[in-house]
């Protein structure tokens, strides 16, 4: 099991070849990602960083996509604690952070900074770690 952020996710919409080889994974994710991953997508059309067919290409995928939605008793009050220790605002990437701590597994990002603060907390890859 690995628990999936949204700029994996985002990333492997956008291609299919990415897709695939994520796909192979048992993933998980918080609740929030369907909402995060939806809109970034929205985003990249809405600033023309990708074409309104490419952004419908990632949507239908994205929708589609093998992720199981996990959400323990513990998740809000452990990413809570981790944004604190980590010295964040917000708990959003805590989430996964915190989800990828309860259930024992690595968290796939392609984000930088996610994988730089929380690489002290959970084992953190990207998506080519994981092979094609």
């Amino acid at each position: 099991m690995i628990v999936a952020d949204a700029s994996a996710v985002i990333q492997a919409s956008l291609s299919e070849a990415d897709l695939e080889s994520l796909g192979r994974y048992d993933l998980v994710a918080p609740p929030l990602l369907w909402s995060e991953a939806t809109s970034a997508i929205h985003e990249l059309r809405w600033r023309r960083q990708i074409s309104a067919d490419l952004a419908s290409v990632a949507l239908a995928r994205f929708s589609q996509f093998p992720i199981t939605s996990r959400r323990p008793a513990a998740l809000y009050r452990e990413a809570w604690r981790i944004a604190d220790r980590l010295g964040w605002a917000k708990t959003y990437d805590a989430e996964y952070v915190a989800l990828a701590r309860l259930a024992r597994c690595r968290l796939v990002t392609v984000d930088a900074r996610l994988a730089a603060s929380a690489s002290s907390l959970v084992q953190v890859i990207s998506p080519g770690d994981l092979g094609g």
